[in-house]
Order: C-alpha cells, then sequence, then structure tokens
C-alpha cells in the first residue's frame, strides 16, 4: 500500500492517473505500466492534439537548452512591434505575466544557462536509448537519425555559432572540427540553396512523426490494458490526509493511488485546484507543412532566422518562432508568413508571394508549449500531497525528453525517491 514516502503499489492498489496525453505525459504512463502498475490516462481532446501534434519532432542533443540565454532578452525587446520577429514579445497588461517575464530576465545570465544546460543534458544522456528501449518493446516511436545541418548564410556567424556550440557541449556530443563553407556548404543537403555560405552537420541527430509517435504511444498504452479517457476534463480532486483520492471528472470520479498531471497549459489550473501556483507561460510556436524538391534529407537549423525545417514522413515540416503573447492559441497569419519568408533564405524562392501559401502550405498550427520562467520543466512531487506529481514546463523539448521524464518519473512515482537527475527539476525551486 501507498506509504507516507509517496511511494506506491503495485495492481490491485488502484491506478496512477496520468492527466495528459501529450508525449511527456504517454511515456510516463508507459513506463509506469511497463514497472507492473496500474494506470489510467485522462485527456480533454484527442491524445497527442496539444503542443506534441505540430512541433518539428526533433529529438537531439545539440539544441537541448534553456531557451532564457545571455542576450535573449535584449533581442526580445527588439521585437516589440515587430510579429515577423523569430522571438515576438508583446506585453500584456497582466501583472503575472511582468513577473514572469522579470523572473525570465533574472535566468538569462550565463550561470544561470550553464545551469540549466547542465542539468538538461544530464537528463538527456540516455534520450537514444530511451527511443531504441520503446522500439524494441514494439512502439512505432517513428525515429530516424539523419543527423542536422545547421546552416547560415555567414561564414563568420556560423563559426560563432559552432564555438558557442563547442564550448556547451562539453564531450555530450561530437561536433565537427570547422564549417564547411562556400558552394561546398550547400552540398550537405541538396535543399538548401547558393545562398548558404556555410554549414555544419551535427551527426546521429533525431527526427520523429510526432503524431505518429503519440498514436504508437497511445496503441501501447492500449495493448498493455491501460484505459485510456479521452475528451474528459478534470473538474476537481478529492483528497484526504495530504493525498489525492480521486479525480473529479464530467463523467464522475477516479479513484487513484497517486495523480501525475503533464497537462502542458492546462497544468496550472489543475494544480490551482491543488492550492499550488505554477508561473507557466505560452511559448507559441508555428508550423507547416509543404511538399519540397528536392526535399531535406536531414533536420535543418537556419542559424541567422532560427528558424528550422524536418523531413517527416513523405513532407517537410517548416516550424520556428516564439510568441510571447499570453496564454492563448490564436494563430497569426503573419507569423506562418514570417517562418515561409525566413525559410526563403536557405531553401529557395519555394513560393513566389505570400499570397500563394493558403493554397501551397498543408496544416498551419499554433501551439502554446509551456515554459516556466528559467526554461527548465517541473519533475517532481507536488508539495503538500504524498501522492500527486507535476511534469510540465518541457517548452520546445518535450519530444527529446519526453521519454527520460517518462523513465525516471515512474522510478519516482514507484520508490518514492526522487532520481538525482530530477533534482534540478524540483517544484519548489527559485524561478528565477
Amino acid at each position: 500500500m501507498s506509504g507516507p514516502t509517496g511511494r506506491v503499489g503495485q495492481v490491485g492498489d488502484g491506478p496512477v492517473v496520468v492527466v495528459g496525453g501529450g508525449v511527456v505525459g504517454l511515456c510516463t504512463a508507459y513506463y509506469l505500466a511497463a514497472a507492473g502498475l496500474s494506470v489510467e490516462v485522462v485527456e480533454r481532446g484527442d491524445l497527442g492534439s496539444g503542443a506534441s501534434r505540430g512541433n518539428a519532432g526533433w529529438v537531439c542533443l545539440s539544441h537541448s537548452t534553456p531557451v532564457p540565454a545571455p542576450g535573449v532578452v535584449r533581442y526580445a525587446l527588439r521585437s516589440l512591434g515587430r510579429p515577423d520577429s523569430p522571438l515576438y514579445l508583446r506585453p500584456l497588461p497582466d501583472p503575472a505575466f511582468v513577473r514572469w517575464l522579470w523572473r525570465f530576465w533574472r535566468s538569462s545570465t550565463p550561470a544561470a544557462f550553464r545551469r540549466g544546460y547542465t542539468a538538461i543534458a544530464e537528463l538527456n544522456r540516455d534520450t537514444f536509448d530511451r527511443f531504441d528501449e520503446l522500439r524494441e518493446a514494439g512502439v512505432r516511436t517513428t525515429l530516424t537519425r539523419p543527423g542536422m545541418v545547421h546552416a547560415f548564410l555567414s561564414a563568420a556567424e556560423a563559426r560563432r555559432h559552432l564555438a558557442v556550440q563547442r564550448e556547451m557541449a562539453d564531450g555530450h556530443y561530437r561536433l565537427p572540427e570547422d564549417v564547411t563553407t562556400g558552394d561546398e556548404a550547400r552540398l550537405l543537403d541538396a535543399a538548401l540553396t547558393p545562398g548558404v555560405r556555410a554549414a555544419y552537420l551535427v551527426e546521429g541527430e533525431g527526427v520523429v512523426d510526432p503524431e505518429a509517435f503519440a498514436r504508437g504511444l497511445g496503441q501501447a498504452l492500449a495493448a498493455s490494458g491501460v484505459k485510456v479517457h479521452e475528451h474528459t476534463r478534470i473538474t476537481g480532486f478529492r483528497t484526504a490526509g495530504g493525498r489525492v483520492r480521486a479525480l473529479r471528472t464530467g463523467q464522475g470520479e477516479i479513484p487513484c493511488q497517486a495523480v501525475v498531471i503533464a497537462a502542458g497549459m492546462s497544468s496550472p489550473a489543475l494544480l490551482g485546484l491543488l492550492g499550488r501556483r505554477l508561473p507557466l507561460q505560452a511559448g507559441k510556436g508555428y508550423s507547416f507543412s509543404v511538399d519540397l524538391d528536392p526535399a531535406p534529407r536531414h533536420t535543418l537549423y537556419f542559424g541567422e532566422r532560427r528558424a528550422v525545417a524536418s523531413p517527416i514522413g513523405a513532407t517537410t515540416r517548416i516550424g520556428g518562432t516564439m510568441e510571447l503573447s499570453g496564454n492563448n492559441n490564436r494563430l497569426d497569419w503573419r507569423r506562418i508568413v514570417a517562418v515561409a519568408l525566413a525559410s526563403r533564405h536557405y531553401l529557395g524562392n519555394w513560393f513566389d508571394d505570400p499570397d500563394d501559401l493558403v493554397t501551397l502550405i498543408r496544416d498551419p498550427w499554433v501551439g502554446g508549449r509551456p515554459f516556466l520562467p528559467d526554461g527548465l520543466p517541473v519533475i517532481d512531487r507536488v508539495p503538500g500531497h504524498d501522492n500527486a506529481y507535476a511534469a510540465t514546463g518541457h517548452g520546445m523539448l518535450g519530444i527529446t525528453l519526453g521519454p527520460a521524464t517518462g523513465h525516471e518519473l515512474a522510478e519516482y512515482v514507484r520508490t518514492g525517491t526522487r532520481p538525482h537527475t530530477l533534482r534540478p527539476f524540483r517544484f519548489d525551486r527559485r524561478y528565477g
């Protein structure tokens, strides 16, 4: 039976209920079930329909960094009034938003960035092993590892970026000795145009189809007997003695032996029902799919414009931007156009006029990626509740860190002892 340390029992002791059907929640449910626990999943929409759906699908080490970084606030301030900027800040008359920005600024020092990067790198250490585990267990991860090409319009900028990346990598992943310049740069990937004057390849970086990956996890959960409640909203919790006893929904109560809140931007409201506040803001990202000829063979990072492209199935997904404009999913078409225009510097004139985009692109998407001010997720027990846990705030790293988060958090739930890799992701830390 569950004890005062938060350790949960085995099958027959009631289910561990995971709230959230994105990649982080589904991976957590998978590893809990693999450990022999009874598990149920509650999702307010369809599995994988939130921020997991339209992202670039990267599984990478070379871009697993906190967003708060030296210079990022200055860059954001220059974006005021410029909806075409890669990082777009639209201030809101909301004291909570202002406090969040203040904490974000305080987290943008070199020392804070280094601490955050080190914490993510440690959690990320076994990421590809985790994906291999899932594949060997029959989960259709869709992972391929074509490598990532970093493309630049300037050799000087490429070398500056590579130098910074080499300093951060610190042996966690391999980097080339130098950049490839001139006409040879675009030969790293046939989709690049002559405007690309420098590039380098980070071998082994991966990409998944995020929707297909979420479906594969859902199928694996169903095959293992995990009950999934889709289109189900949590309205409250029944608690007693510092423990969550049941989740209240519009369809009735779901008794539980433990609960994991992994609901992305819905997490603050759910945690509020447990009397806890979490300063999450939506870092809105945009993407769309398009058929290119030639299509990229690698994942691509467009250095100066901070946009990306990924080969996903038979199409290319182009994405980018970070928009801080409140917790909403309003799609600003100007941001789609900005991403498309940015990509033309590296992929050529695949469209002539922005008006053509309406017919050329598919699945224009905006997603509210959950960010805490220090850029790190929370993966911890909820203070004041022995059997409630939170796994949210992964920002742009939900796909990369999903399996690692699920594996470590499942161990925490099962044993009641926090793995050392999760110490930097405590709920009660200072957020800037």
